[in-house]
């Protein structure tokens, strides 16, 4: 009965409009993939609601049904203003597929940014663990190697000023015999050398040995056999003035500090440096406040000081006029620094051995390092020809294991307090440092044999 429900007409073309909608949403699928046929299905629900309000009878006489229609209106519109939008339809002739092609699998909602295709990287293999014996012979090729160039400057100045010393004592000197001035120290014998800075420039004085003798250093009154004294002899068949030394006599002995101090006199008032350095293309002073004959030598490209020992060598010693601090002016230090030299160089051509980098290893560790600077140079070097007695492989191979010894052997040696040289075993080469400093040292080095690479850091 018409009364009772929706005329037939109309009926039939909701009916029809349904068929449409139904089959354009099966269609979809099709063409628009899973997502936008999700999308069109809930738009087109939204808009067929609207319609059927539109086209069903109202209760003009019941508001609160009004009500209840227009909030439903809202949310379908809501619906359709925040359903996103189906993604733009490509041109035909851009496809690379058929049009009805299967769809392809859903892609991520809308959530996920979009993110620009990463350029493709080359995988970097991780960073490989360098071993000890890497890290020592990295740092001494990168930090240990001096420049040749600099050696050759170094060592060509050094000669110039030796020749210039030469001559002016000759000039200013001649009664006293000196022997010829020659260079010694790392850098030119390439022991340990580590900075192309310092050389030592050997004063030799000729002494009548019919006329001195030596007085081991048990004898003397500091009671080290290190230093020696020189002892002037018959003086009452051979008065003073028979040797042209005897000036320098204080109390029957041939006295260091009084020839060092002569020698000091002539180095700061008596040779004319600035004319010296600019012919050899330097600034040449001579430290006016140093114990020692100290020159500063400044060039373009280089820093040097040049350090003048007057040298004694009777009875196959060899001893320097560097006497100890204090009151003592008459003692002479023996050097074991040719032995050391010769020594080393020889154990190394006997089995192709790594003693000398391992020694230039150490000499810079120590050197730049303020609590063990005092180890570097003779300790080292005794150190190493005392362990070279029972390690006998010392090739290039075993570098780090013979480094990690030699700070052990150095450990050992702190405990104790001595150091007995190689050539001598009763000096005692730790016999200068105080308590505090042997400490320090040996923690230092005790810390170092578990974590060796703390040493090989910049200071």
């Amino acid at each position: 009965m018409a009364e009772l429900g929706r005329p037939r007409g109309k009926r039939q073309e909701d009916s029809g409009l349904g068929s449409v909608l139904d089959l354009l949403l099966a269609n979809a699928r099709l063409v628009l993939g899973v997502s936008g046929a999700a999308v069109l299905a809930i738009a087109t629900l939204a808009v067929k609601r609207l319609i059927d309000r539109a086209t069903s009878p109202r209760d003009e006489g019941d508001p609160k049904a009004e009500q209840k229609t227009l909030e439903e209106s809202w949310q379908d519109l809501a619906l359709i203003k925040t359903t996103p939008k189906p993604p733009k339809k490509q041109r035909r002739e851009d496809l690379s597929e058929p049009l009805l092609s299967p769809a392809r699998p859903p892609a991520p909602e809308s959530r996920v940014c979009f993110v620009p295709p990463e350029t493709p990287q080359v995988e970097s293999s991780p960073p490989r663990c360098l071993t000890l014996q890497e890290k020592l012979l990295s740092h001494y090729s990168s930090r240990l190697a001096v420049p040749e160039v600099q050696v050759s400057l170094a060592l060509q100045l050094a000669r110039g000023i030796s020749i210039q010393l030469q001559n002016f004592l000759r000039s200013k000197c001649p009664e006293l015999p000196f022997n010829s001035l020659f260079l010694s120290g790392p850098l030119l014998d390439g022991l340990g050398a580590v900075t192309a800075d310092h050389i030592h420039l050997m004063l030799p004085v000729v002494l009548d040995t019919t006329l001195w003798s030596l007085i081991p250093g048990e004898d003397t009154v500091v009671r080290n056999p290190q230093y020696w004294m020189i002892k002037r002899t018959d003086l009452e068949y051979f008065p003073r003035g028979c040797s042209p030394w005897d000036r320098f006599i204080v109390g029957r002995y041939l006295s260091s500090n009084a020839l060092i101090e002569t020698l000091h006199k002539m180095l700061v008032a008596s040779i004319n440096w600035p004319a010296i350095g600019s012919l050899l293309g330097s600034i040449i002073h001579p430290v006016v406040a140093s114990q020692e004959l100290k020159l500063e030598v400044k060039h373009d490209q280089v820093k040097l000081t040049i350090t003048l020992f007057p040298v004694v060598e009777m009875e196959d010693k060899v001893l320097l006029a560097a006497p100890p601090e204090g009151l003592v002016e008459n003692l002479w230090l023996e050097s074991f620094y040719r032995a050391e030299v010769v020594k080393v160089k020889e154990l190394d051509a006997g089995d192709s051995g790594a003693r000398q980098h391992c020694l230039c290893i150490l000499n810079g560790i120590c050197k730049s390092h303020p609590t063990l600077h005092k180890l570097s140079g003779s300790p080292l070097t005794h150190v190493i020809l005392h362990l070279s007695a029972t390690s006998l492989d010392w090739a290039e191979e075993s570098l780090a294991d013979r480094f990690l010894e030699v700070l052990e052997e150095l450990v050992g040696y702190l405990e104790k307090g001595v150091l007995p040289s190689y050539f001598n075993h009763k000096i005692n080469l730790f016999c200068e440092l105080v308590e505090e400093e042997i400490d320090e040292m040996g923690f230092m080095l005790y810390s170092a044999i578990s974590e060796p690479e703390l040493l090989l850091k910049e200071k």
